[in-house]
């Protein structure tokens, strides 16, 4: 396994058995460390318990049509049926297939001001920086993931990354995730509550990620939403945050246009395309929320749980045990055909009055990130591969 140590805190992960490499590497100071605190409470945190109905099926979803120029809102996105497992175009036959890389223009979908051409690429290396991963599906490569990407504060405790995301995704991060909070019908990213650490809006931090990925038309990524608001309810029992609200953030910002959109709503491992593929469209950017989702309103943003198990959540267990814990009911035959995330981000429980919370575990931050060695990053990857029966481990966040 190549080298997997990466200057953040808090990692947890996708992998494949089959796979070997795990792109990204770097090196980064200790952040301070936070004193673990000895707590009998258990802590309970925002995530329901999920059980899928034995046997789901996914079925064949709409196809994202572009939005007129200028247009942000979701209410006028043209919606086809797609039977077929390609995904259906706007572009005419009379228009060149897309295999210009790189220095493209486009017109920003909430301005309808035409951007300027991106930058020339600044990474030469194509496919995640590895030429042989051109030819492996999406679904058969290990990713080493950020968990919590957006909170970078300096000396908050609730903090789990030291870098930005533009220094994550350029020390070799190639999947993303966050907790969203809605306030005043916006989405920020904060973490547990927005008096305790509050990021800034989500459409921010994703107009950062559209600016790395059009310097980088060689680059798949992933970006997993955490929808904090899913139990939240209107007076006749509809949610009120959906994946319809985090489509905003992602049309305003440009990222849109990036926006791979896959043919199924539950998508086996061997229904994704290659990186190659994704690349040559560059629709390189897939998107999953954890709670909330409508594929039927947001085809693009796939259920977290239809496509992928976790092992448990919130890990506090520096052995980082390979079991299932996200989501229930699914049959082995099931969890083979589908990938899975490692969670790897080491907390500690802190007890404060009636409370117990968990914060990142930064004093083990060496330890947890290292490639080899008891709680290390490494010995899971390997551990997960060799001890489960799935065919699937994808990436590490």
């Amino acid at each position: 396994m190549k080298s997997i140590v990466v200057p953040i805190l808090g990692l947890a992960g996708l992998t494949t058995a089959q796979v070997s490499a795990v792109s990204g590497s770097g090196s980064g100071t200790q952040s301070p460390q936070v004193v673990t605190l000895s707590a009998t409470r258990s802590y309970s945190d925002y995530l329901p318990e999920i059980t899928l109905p034995s046997g789901f099926q996914g079925s064949v979803i709409a196809s994202m049509q572009p939005l007129p120029s200028g247009n942000s809102s979701l209410s006028n996105t043209t919606i086809s049926a797609s039977n077929s497992s390609t995904i259906s175009s706007s572009r005419t036959s009379s228009q060149e297939p897309v295999t210009n890389i790189g220095g493209l223009t486009r017109t920003a979908t909430a301005t309808s001001s035409t951007r300027a051409a991106p930058p020339r690429p600044v990474n030469t290396q194509p496919c995640n920086n590895y030429v042989e991963f051109c030819s492996r599906k999406y679904s058969n490569i290990t990713e080493v993931c950020a968990h919590n990407s957006p909170f970078t504060r300096a000396n908050n405790a609730a903090r789990n990354q030291v870098y930005s995301v533009t220094q994550q995704l350029n020390d070799g991060i190639r999947m993303l995730q966050g907790q969203a909070h809605m306030a005043n019908g916006t989405l920020y990213y904060c973490h547990t509550s927005c008096d305790l650490l509050n990021e800034g809006t989500v459409e921010d931090y994703l107009r950062e990620v559209t600016a790395w990925v059009e310097t980088h038309p060689f680059d798949v990524v992933t970006i997993l939403f955490g929808n904090y608001d899913w139990a939240a309810k209107d007076s006749e029992g509809n949610a009120l945050v959906t994946a319809v609200d985090f489509d905003a953030p992602v049309r305003s910002s440009g990222l849109i246009d990036y926006v791979y959109q896959p043919p199924k709503t539950v998508m086996g491992v061997d229904d994704w395309p290659v990186l190659g593929q994704m690349i040559l469209q560059q629709k390189r950017v897939v998107t999953f929320i954890d709670y909330g989702f409508d594929t039927g309103k947001v085809p693009y943003m796939l259920w977290e749980f239809y496509n992928m198990w976790e092992t448990p959540f919130s890990p506090t267990d520096l052995n980082f045990p390979c079991t299932r814990g996200r989501p229930d009911g699914i049959s082995d035959d099931q969890a083979k055909n589908m990938m899975y995330i490692a969670n790897h981000n080491l907390n500690a429980e802190i007890a404060i009055g009636s409370m117990s919370i968990l914060v990142p575990n930064t004093a083990l931050i060496n330890q947890t990130n290292a490639v080899t060695g008891d709680g290390s990053l490494g010995k899971m990857s390997n551990d997960c591969a060799r001890t489960l029966p799935f065919s699937c481990l994808y990436g590490l966040y």
